[in-house]
């Protein structure tokens, strides 16, 4: 029997950071070949060329689509989707994959979900029937799971979403979250290693950001920015800052935060590309997480973890007990809330709703096993 061939896009360093632990496992196993194409921000120099990182952990690229446009508007956006499109079609073509793997719902994953299935490719998805209803990616998510024929979702919740959607559900797997295997697998940096890699350190107080822009107004970005700032120096926290995704606004977003880091370099330290490893080992050692991120939804909790979630654009999607959700008028007094005693113990009983590891497995062995055809039929619910 011939090695069923698995194709991966991913298109950001932080999606690839949960596929890592399902690549190893799809080249550990003899039954399976993988295809892995890298696009979007990953081709950016100013995202930091983060397809370094993976052909650095020893995976074969075996295409690369560049398809970022360098603005970040709204049309810019829809034209690098179109792009996207244009160019995965001949990467399917030549490679003949026997199924595209899929993470999450950014734009360059909808165009090769979208590719794929004009191509009677079958699709498999991760991290569907979630709900982000401050974002696109709510749309981009769903439409994706309509396209697809597996489904490797989180919780039970999500898994019957997808069903309510009228996806078969002996289609439809609650894997867990294949971020949690890289938390369980990964030998953590110490603490002084981390400082020292990034030549900043934690202090008395610390925060690790990320934020990702939901308003379209620049004014709006900017004025948000504003106020998330003075409540940061108010609290006296040392924080370190990631970029925000290649998304509209997402350029604005990084050229103040790297301005308000010129403020004080030894207390506010901002890096492109952290990766899993320094990511992971800094979500452990700070004290506390603030943005809009789905990290710090999903995985923090894993760590025990407090994190302040800002405005809406993780609205809906399901949370555990560590989560401390605000306007950004009231960031101030999250964090004071965040750090003080007593919400510290509680969270030090948190358990992670999105599982304890293995999920990697899981959805490899589904990978093997499924029969794998496009056609799909609507099931409706009794």
């Amino acid at each position: 029997m011939s090695e069923r061939k698995i194709c991966v896009v991913t298109g950001t360093r932080a999606e690839y950071g949960l596929l890592y632990p399902i690549l190893k496992v799809i080249e550990s196993v003899g039954k399976l070949r993988l295809q892995i194409i890298a696009t979007t921000m990953h081709l950016s120099e100013e995202f930091g060329l983060t397809y370094e990182k993976i052909e650095g952990d020893g995976f074969i690229i075996d295409d690369k689509i560049e398809n970022l446009l360098s603005a970040n508007t709204r049309p810019s956006i829809a034209k690098s989707t179109g792009l996207a499109t244009i160019l995965l079609s001949d990467s399917f073509q030549r490679l003949q994959p026997a199924i595209v793997l899929l993470l999450g719902d950014r734009f360059e994953t909808h165009a090769a979900a979208t590719t794929a299935m004009l191509m009677n490719i079958p699709i498999a998805h991760i991290h569907g029937g979630e709900v982000t209803e401050g974002a696109v990616d709510e749309q981009i998510r769903h439409s994706i799971t309509k396209m697809s024929n597996l489904h490797f979702c989180s919780t039970q919740e999500h898994k019957q979403r997808i069903v309510q959607m009228g996806e078969d559900p002996s289609k439809v797997f609650n894997t867990g979250a294949p971020g949690i295997d890289n938390i369980i697998n990964f030998e953590l940096l110490s603490k002084s290693e981390l400082e020292s890699c990034l030549d900043w350190y934690f202090g008395p107080k610390s925060a690790l950001f990320t934020y990702h822009p939901v308003t379209l107004s620049e004014d709006d970005i900017l004025s948000d920015l504003r106020q998330i700032f003075q409540a940061l120096k108010a609290k006296s926290l040392n924080v370190l800052f990631t970029y925000a995704n290649a998304d509209t606004g997402g350029k604005i977003v990084n050229k103040e935060i790297e301005k308000f880091c010129q403020e004080d370099c030894n207390k506010y330290k901002v890096v492109k590309s952290l990766g899993q490893l320094r990511y992971l080992s800094a979500m452990k050692y700070t004290d506390v997480l603030i943005g809009n991120t789905s990290s710090g939804i999903i995985e923090a909790a894993s760590f025990n973890k407090p994190v302040i979630n800002i405005g809406d654009r993780q609205k809906g999607r399901q949370r555990s007990g560590n989560i401390i959700d605000c306007k950004i008028d009231s960031l101030e007094e999250s964090i004071s809330f965040a750090l003080s005693v007593d919400f510290q113990e509680e969270v030090q009983k948190v358990k992670n709703i999105y599982g304890t590891g293995n999920s990697s497995r899981r959805i490899v062995n589904e990978l093997i096993r499924q029969p794998l055809s496009v056609v799909k039929k609507f099931v409706d619910i009794k």
